[in-house]
């Protein structure tokens, strides 16, 4: 891809990652009117889609009011970066077998650098607010981040052991093959990492909801006890870019969830007609999924409590996900020693 072509093609993901957002925001809203058996929206356009605009329309035009006891640079700038960081993150996710902005040899690095960034995003702009709540919200949200961070660090750390690389094209082709191969189904959805994984990722996904401050997880906005936690003092253009980044980061988690365990943009089975589809499709379809099981949780679990939380996250999650990595290491281990032996007797 040259280098305009490049350039392009990262503003048309912007341009799809802010549109998606806005989408999905619709799609919360009326999925959660037909589990919780009411009307969603519905009455700006047909089913209520243009309600989005409306809502972002009224927002862009609410005064930008900064309280006159906060750090006013600091509280502006809390917003932007978390967005930035959000967008930044989707350059090296691989959408396709040649469509990526970035294809570089630590893009596993690059993204979890741009989704720590959200941490600090948060607690500036809690601390910056100047206010209680803001305040209690923003530790919360960086508690919560850091200590899922971790176990996703892990079970990070097991699917690399298990592709070899860093790179997360690679990651994809490294699924080409693998427990389908084996019993006879190549190029099937049993030979990507979900299966012979299963218990880890079960373990990022839902430490991807916690990483995205989503229900039930979202004690650092809890309305009961800490009013709006940490964007209690924004509104107009600052919380709508707020609003955003939430569902950015939403579509971001999904993505890189679909590249490290679905298969990325492969069909769930080689074969005719479901490769003639093109892989971005798939990739879309797969993220679509996942976001799916993001809105499915958020209206079947009640909020957890804070120490919770924190208790699921350091007692279970990090344990499991350790654990993994040990047993993991020590098959790859056990699997070079015996390519070595095989190498060494059999005159290979």
């Amino acid at each position: 891809m040259t280098e305009l072509g490049t350039i392009s093609f990262g503003l048309l993901i912007i341009f799809a990652a802010v549109g998606g957002a806005a989408v999905l925001t619709w799609f919360e809203r009326r999925l959660l009117g037909v589990w919780q058996d009411r009307y969603g929206p519905n009455r700006l356009g047909p089913f209520g889609v243009l309600q989005v605009a409306a809502d972002m329309l009224k927002l862009l035009t609410k005064h930008d009011w900064v309280p006159p006891f906060a750090d006013r640079l600091v509280f502006v700038f809390a917003p932007t970066a978390i967005v930035v960081a959000m967008l930044l993150g989707f350059a090296v996710v691989p959408f396709g077998p040649d469509l990526y902005v970035l294809d570089i040899n630590i893009g596993l690095l690059f993204f979890l650098g741009m989704t720590s960034l959200a941490v600090y995003s948060v607690l500036l702009g809690g601390l910056a607010s100047n206010n209680k709540y803001a305040l209690l919200g923003g530790l919360r949200s960086a508690a919560q981040m850091v200590s899922y961070e971790v176990s996703i660090g892990f079970v990070i750390i097991t699917v690399l052991l298990c592709a070899g690389s860093l790179n997360l094209t690679e990651f994809v082709m490294s699924q080409s093959t693998g427990l389908g191969t084996m019993i006879g189904l190549p190029g099937s959805f049993l030979d990507w990492y979900w299966l012979p994984l299963f218990p880890l990722f079960i373990v990022y996904f839902i430490s991807g909801v916690a990483e995205t401050n989503r229900a039930p997880f979202d004690v650092a906005e809890g309305e009961s006890e800490i009013v709006a936690g940490f964007h209690v003092e924004y509104s107009g253009m600052n919380f709508a870019v707020f609003f955003l980044a939430e569902y950015a980061n939403m579509i971001l988690m999904s993505g890189m969830t679909v590249t490290l365990f679905l298969g990325g943009w492969l069909p769930i089975i080689d074969i005719a007609p479901f490769n003639w589809i093109p892989g971005v499709f798939w990739f879309a379809a797969k993220t679509a999924f996942i976001l799916f099981c993001f809105l499915w949780v958020r209206a079947t679990f009640p909020r957890y409590r804070y120490d919770q939380l924190m208790r699921i996250g350091w007692k279970v999650f990090l344990p499991l996900s350790l654990a993994w990595v040990v047993v993991i290491a020590f098959l790859a281990k056990f699997e070079v020693l015996g390519a070595f032996w095989a190498r060494y007797t059999m005159g290979g």
